[in-house]
């Protein structure tokens, strides 16, 4: 007989073993050490530039912007399989049970991360409010229903298959959050947030009646689920190795003038394979443009001079060691073991394009410290990034993967 709490309970135990064991290897003691360095820099920073806001910041806005943002992002996470379009869709009468307790799951992790993030931006609000942090926890409350709200739209509107009402869902509901928390920050008269809250409450019972009669739509259900995972495993094969990782290429023909110059020779062969890969395949490319435009963002709000020097080499440190995945990338595929090319030429070019990439990232650096008017500070930080680049690439990349290739 059909167990649909049996079903789910072995679903969600599997999934939280799945993502552990990858998580034990996301957070290393390399990675542990950076994030509590970035963690207190950041906070120390944050609670500087709080002194220096007046009482007429738009902390406000500034607030229901970002809340907004988490508040409408709110899927489902079903545990769904390719499978059970074919195996569990005769029995979606009966699986009322498992998507509750699934919904349930979702509003519990959302709802902790909405925590820390209205934690880590009340500082702000109560800097410039007169009420200080008095009204935290009735703001907490009314964000956590405001989010269950989303949650239960979220799902009815998940029974369409049209891309457009999927998009103008999430924009109605943007908009929605942003005036109801903007009005809230700003405490205003309780009749006009009960007036809002009263639309949304139709706006919910509008998709509900649309939809009873509507039944699950499986593959886009399945299809929600597995871009979820992969973002994970994504994110944990920059770590180790995922098998259930499968690759996404996306064509960038507008770079193609950066691999139009290189030379047509055997031991070139894995420098051109890497570099295309770097520039088409998974988040390569992504993340090297988030961790850069990241770095500069700290380098801008840090005024002293060894502190942009430490976080410029911080993050040339976060970015080759999360591009280090990349030269086992074709490890799996067999027609790559046919290249007539020697081990060592396979490694030389994959330390070369990192050592490429990472004097890419160690230049805008630079040049930003010198467009803030610290000539000197920019150049120190351009040699001290060179030379960091150096030994990473050539001593601790290395001597890391031996340690891969001999764990014993």
């Amino acid at each position: 007989m059909f167990n649909a709490v049996k079903l789910w309970k072995e679903r969600a135990g599997r999934r939280v073993k799945d993502l552990s064991t990858y998580l034990r290897y996301i957070f290393n003691g390399h990675l542990v050490i950076v994030l509590l360095f970035l963690i207190g820099s950041g906070a120390y920073y944050y609670q500087e530039w709080i002194k220096t806001l007046s009482t007429d910041f738009p902390a406000e806005i500034i607030l229901a912007l970002f809340i907004s943002f988490f508040l409408t992002y709110s899927p489902v996470y079903n545990f769904l399989l390719e499978a059970d379009k074919v195996f569990l869709l005769p029995l979606e009468d009966k699986l009322k049970g498992y998507f509750l307790r699934s919904g349930f799951v979702s509003f519990v992790f959302q709802g902790y991360i909405l925590l820390i993030i209205f934690a880590v931006l009340m500082p702000m609000y109560a800097h410039i409010s007169s009420t200080g942090f008095r009204l935290f926890l009735p703001f907490l409350i009314v964000l956590f229903i405001i989010k269950g709200w989303n949650l239960l739209v979220g799902w009815r509107i998940s029974y369409f298959v049209q891309t457009s009402v999927h998009r103008w869902d999430l924009t109605v509901r943007y908009f929605i959050n942003l005036s109801l928390t903007y009005l809230l920050f700003k405490q205003a008269n309780f009749v006009v947030l009960l007036v809002i809250a009263l639309i949304m409450v139709l706006y919910y019972f509008f998709f509900h009646n649309k939809t009873k009669v509507l039944g699950l739509k499986w593959d886009l259900l399945i299809d929600q689920e597995e871009k979820r995972m992969a973002s994970f495993y994504r994110l944990a094969n920059m770590f180790t190795d995922v098998p259930k990782l499968k690759d996404t290429v996306k064509r960038r023909k507008w770079l193609d003038f950066l691999l139009g110059g290189g030379p047509f020779s055997q031991e070139k062969t894995y420098l051109y394979l890497y570099a295309r890969t770097f520039l088409r395949s998974s988040d390569y490319l992504g993340l090297f443009f988030r961790l850069t435009v990241i770095g500069i963002l700290g380098i801008y709000f840090i005024s002293f001079g060894l502190g942009q020097i430490l976080i410029s080499i911080l993050f040339l440190y976060l970015t080759g060691f999360q591009l280090l995945p990349l030269i086992h990338h074709h490890q799996n595929k067999l027609w790559v073991d046919l290249y007539p090319v020697a081990e060592k030429h396979k490694r030389d070019a994959f330390h070369l394009l990192l050592m490429v990439i990472l004097t890419i990232e160690n230049i805008a650096f630079a040049l930003f410290i010198f467009l803030k008017g610290e000539m000197y500070l920019a150049l120190l930080e351009l040699a001290g990034g060179l030379l960091f680049n150096f030994l990473f690439v050539y001593f601790y990349s290395k001597n890391r993967m031996k340690d891969k290739m001999n764990p014993l």
